[in-house]
């Protein structure tokens, strides 16, 4: 096989991430004594090298192997193989998750057989450009499979590592290495941060996390906490935060990332992360157990750290990113926020709160708010938010896909299409959805005490564009329709609802959709 191989091991101390050097070794991996078994992906029995012997006489004794896999003793000195097979990749529906999916499956697979020093052994990838990362998407399945919860870190050192030794054999394993550990860096705080429980991802303990997470690294952290400060230029997410705030140890946080690049900057990002460490509904309290999972809506916070840390460790030039984590409960209490409050935004406008159940988007609206004034005077500048926002969202395209909405000068520059199209060549996959004018008219306020509403009473998944008119609620609320393709500076926004893409509950986060902003933002790195 014409590659080099690459060991890799990991280690976590706290919020870290660490990696060994890696060691470029010879082709014939499977001889190399660091190895216990062989995690073999590929799309075709026929296309497996010097394993095709074995793996073929297992297939004639075992008639669901060749779609399945499985594990087959070998002659080689690592003694085991274990199939990982893509399927057809030739289908109207196949997409380059098959190779994530396979490598993730044949790891796990390696483990349960007692496999602690996996080699993934990868092939060249189809000519299909659908499929040019497709040895990288492998990678990152398998480091997938190897995550270990924080809390088990933390908790019982014993199981911080599935496995002792993760070697990498396939064409240009030194580049696939290099981007594969960056962005499993910043996935790997996305899933801590995303998936961590109530207590141990309160907002006092995330504004812990990131500082630790980078210390002493290319990215300021800047912590706004103070509740007359917050009160006073975030007052939405003051409301949000107010019942909160009584609890030392839950009160709110607005998390600031900065990264600036060397040489003369030609593009300025700000991204806002909903950052909702529990959600119980506030006083629209949530019943019937929907309770379960609710410390997931942080996931689009997490998704901000985690493309944070994937620049921290990229270090593009000539670009700016602001990162901003909206850290905030929705408790329930006398001093909740509740229904038919009307708070005046950052922007002015005059917000009737119809839903407390709703919060994300006031914890975010403020900040929105904060980021588009910044962006005004920047050098070509894009803004997003990203989101477990809507019910809506997640009835509407379903796991494993985060829906897209652009703004009119995001429009004009086709951003969601760029978006999805980054998203399809990593498997971090969008769909897009559009923001009307029914949408504005239906956050419309209803009399003349409000500007606008901040929902209606019901649900997102029993309200028709339920998970459009909270975009259209983001731009009135923060101001930013008077940056649209109208006004003296547009401001090209994008709103994205990850409800359906923030992974299983129970399960583990996906960090989504760092992939995509990262190789929609960063393409340089991905040659």
């Amino acid at each position: 096989m014409l590659s080099s191989v690459q060991s890799v091991r990991m280690a976590t101390t706290g919020a870290r991430w660490a990696a060994c050097a890696l060691e470029a070794c010879k082709a014939g991996a499977e001889s190399d004594s660091r190895f216990d078994g062989v995690v073999l992906v590929s799309d075709s029995l026929n296309n497996t090298s010097s394993h095709a012997e074995h793996l073929l006489q297992q297939s004639k004794v075992d008639a669901a192997f060749e779609e399945e896999g499985g594990v087959v003793a070998t002659s080689h000195s690592t003694g085991r193989t274990v199939y990982a097979p893509t399927g057809a990749l030739n289908k109207d529906f196949s997409d380059v998750r098959s190779y994530g999916e396979a490598a993730e499956k044949g790891v796990k697979r390696a483990l349960a057989a007692g496999i602690k020093r996996p080699l993934l052994s990868l092939l060249p990838v189809s000519n299909n450009p659908l499929y040019k990362h497709g040895n990288l998407v492998s990678v990152l399945g398998a480091l997938q499979a190897l995550y270990v919860p924080l809390e088990i870190r933390e908790c019982i050192p014993a199981k911080a590592n599935k496995a002792e030794i993760l070697g990498l054999d396939c064409p240009a394993a030194e580049s696939v290495r290099k981007l594969a550990l960056a962005l499993e860096s910043g996935r790997i705080a996305g899933r801590d941060i995303g998936g961590s429980d109530p207590e141990r991802m309160a907002a006092p303990r995330v504004e812990e996390y990131v500082r630790e997470l980078f210390q002493g690294s290319s990215i300021s952290v800047e912590v706004v906490s103070d509740v007359k400060t917050i009160e006073k230029e975030y007052p939405l997410f003051a409301a949000v935060n107010r019942c909160a705030n009584d609890v030392d140890r839950h009160a709110g946080r607005v998390i600031y990332l900065r990264y600036k690049g060397s040489g003369p900057i030609e593009k300025t990002i700000y991204l806002v992360g909903k950052g909702v460490t529990y959600d119980t509904g506030g006083c629209d309290i949530k019943a019937g157990g929907v309770m379960a999972g609710m410390h997931r809506d942080k996931c689009g916070s997490a998704a901000v750290a985690a493309f944070m840390k994937v620049v921290d460790e990229l270090k593009p030039t000539n670009v700016e990113v602001v990162g901003a984590m909206a850290m905030v409960r929705n408790s329930v209490g006398s001093n909740a926020y509740v229904s038919d409050e009307i708070i005046t935004s950052r922007a002015g406008i005059r917000v009737r709160v119809g839903n407390t159940d709703a919060e994300g988007r006031m914890a975010m609206a403020d900040v929105l708010c904060k980021l588009k004034e910044e962006a005004v005077k920047a050098v070509n500048p894009q803004l997003m938010t990203i989101a477990t926002l809507t019910g809506h969202a997640y009835l509407t395209v379903g796991e494993p896909y985060s829906i897209i909405l652009d703004n009119g000068p995001a429009a004009r520059q086709q951003v969601s299409q760029k978006v999805q199209e980054a998203g399809s060549l990593l498997g971090d996959m969008f769909e897009i959805s559009t923001i009307r004018k029914e949408d504005y008219a239906f956050v419309k306020g209803k009399s003349e005490y409000e500007d606008i509403l901040q929902c209606n009473n019901l649900p997102s998944s029993r309200t028709p564009r339920g998970h459009q008119a909270p975009a259209a609620f983001l731009i009135v609320t923060s101001g930013l329709n008077k940056h649209g393709i109208d006004g003296a500076v547009p401001l090209p926004y994008s709103h994205l609802d990850i409800a359906g893409s923030s992974g299983p509950f129970p399960g583990i986060p996906s960090a989504a959709p760092v992939l995509a902003l990262a190789r929609y933002y960063l393409p340089q790195f991905f040659q």
